[in-house]
Formats: structure tokens, sequence, C-alpha cells
């Protein structure tokens, strides 16, 4: 057996619209596919899905749960989700390998936003948790 990449994410929500509505507008996401029981963001390499939980009660905090992104404009991407009151799970920080940030959607999967410093390279792989405190 072998695989050649990681195809989708697939995150569990409480509200389908709520969700949809932060990827989409908050995030800018490019929305691949719509509909009430299942969304794609991204039309190429690994998708991002949404699929809504039919018991409320057994989704659980999603915080075990974390998606990296780079983001090319760092601190205007995070001023952006400031201003639209995205909660911040590990402020800004300027790190050793650039600049870090986590936020939360809102059923509390935790997001990652980084970007490298220059001398750094995504292709030969990043701990996207930025080695500090969410482990």
């Amino acid at each position: 057996m072998s695989f050649r990449k990681l195809g989708a994410v697939i995150l569990l929500v409480s509200d389908m619209n709520k969700s949809i509505q932060f990827y989409r507008e908050t995030l800018n996401l490019p929305l691949k596919k719509e509909s009430d029981e299942w969304t794609e963001f991204f039309n190429k390499e690994t998708v991002l899905a949404l699929h809504p939980v039919k018991r409320k009660e057994n989704l659980k905090s999603g915080q075990h749960i974390l998606i990296g992104f780079s983001a090319s404009d760092f601190d205007n991407t995070v001023n952006k989700l400031k201003e639209k009151g995205v909660v911040f799970f590990k402020n800004p920080k300027e790190e050793g390998f650039g600049k870090h940030a986590i936020i939360e959607d809102p059923d509390g999967h935790l997001i990652s936003i980084v970007k490298l410093k220059s001398n750094q390279n995504e292709d030969d792989g990043f701990d996207f948790l930025g080695l500090v405190g969410a482990e």
C-alpha cells in the first residue's frame, strides 16, 4: 500500500451555514462545491470539506485538529481577521522560522497561519503548530 498525498481534510461542523460563511467569507477560501450535506473548498490538491454532524452532542471540541495555511501577506491577513472578529488561539508572533498565529473556526477547530522567512522552504516540511504551546 502506498499513499501519494492527503486528498481531503474533512471537518464535522455543528452549523453548516455558519462554517461555510467563516471559510468562504472570513478566510476567503475558494468554494468548489456546496450543499446542505457536503461543502468543499479548493479545486486542486488537498480539499477542505465540511459535513454537518447529525447529533451535536457528539461533536467535541475541535482543538485536537489543526489545519495549516501559508499567508503571502501575513500582516494584512492578520489585520483582516482581527477586523472580522476572529478568535485568536495564539496571537500573532515573530518566531525563529517566521511569523505565526493560530485562530479558531466557529466549532473551535484550530487554524495555523504562517509566513515563513525567506530562508525557510515549505516543501522541506514545516511544523504548523509553530513549536509553541498548542501541542
